[in-house]
């Protein structure tokens, strides 16, 4: 019996979002403009593919700012993560991270964890480190990305449960696709997860229980 709980990571499994950090380090111009394209794709006036491509145009991330913001990721864990992963393992559950940030910036968290499958955007390097661009194909740069990967689990893994968890809007899409879907409160309540969330939880040491 195979039974999948995927979290999203920002605002869920740490209280940061990553490519606002990124941005940061990048210098207040660009944390600015980066704030204000993401604000214009919530409301709608441009799309997520566009925003996706362009705030990476804007940052031009490099490894070394990526590893800080792993570091970050780390600072940040959600209080009770570590223990509820452990428990859930012990109760059979095989947990993963299904991400629209970026690999680089989340492995450090996903291995303290004990995660082994990442589900992020991966990015690219030049040999000194330098930002060289993104995986343009991965499904979380565009809308419906997290139910895509979902449905490539359910065909791959055949699971008996699939569980989702996570903060957005994003996440959300996912459930008419997952068995559970827990929207998660603690750092960000969006009215829309609240409301239309078959379950929510403001703290991971929740989420066992309400899978049981």
């Amino acid at each position: 019996m195979t039974k999948i709980i995927a979290f999203d990571c920002d605002s869920t499994l740490s209280s940061i979002e990553g490519v606002d950090e990124l941005a940061r380090l990048a210098g207040p111009d660009v944390f600015q403009q980066v704030e204000d394209l993401t604000n214009q794709a919530m409301n709608g006036e441009v799309t997520v593919e566009d925003v996706f491509a362009r705030r990476l145009d804007l940052i031009q991330p490099t490894r070394d700012q990526c590893a800080k913001v792993g570091q970050l990721y780390l600072e940040t864990i959600e209080p009770t993560a570590r223990e509820t992963i452990k428990i859930l393992k012990c109760e059979g559950w095989n947990c993963l991270i299904i991400s629209g940030g970026f690999t680089p910036c989340i492995e450090p968290l996903a291995h303290a964890l004990g995660i082994d499958r990442i589900e992020a955007v991966p990015l690219h390097f030049h040999g000194d480190g330098r930002y060289a661009g993104f995986d343009r194909d991965f499904p979380t740069t565009r809308s419906g990305g997290k139910p895509e990967i979902i449905a490539a689990l359910k065909k791959s893994l055949s699971p008996t449960v699939i569980a989702m968890v996570g903060d957005g809007v994003s996440d959300l899409e996912t459930l008419p696709l997952v068995d559970h879907f827990i929207g998660f409160l603690r750092y960000v309540n969006r009215p829309k997860v609240a409301h239309d969330s078959p379950q929510t939880a403001t703290s991971l040491s929740e989420i066992p229980s309400l899978l049981r």
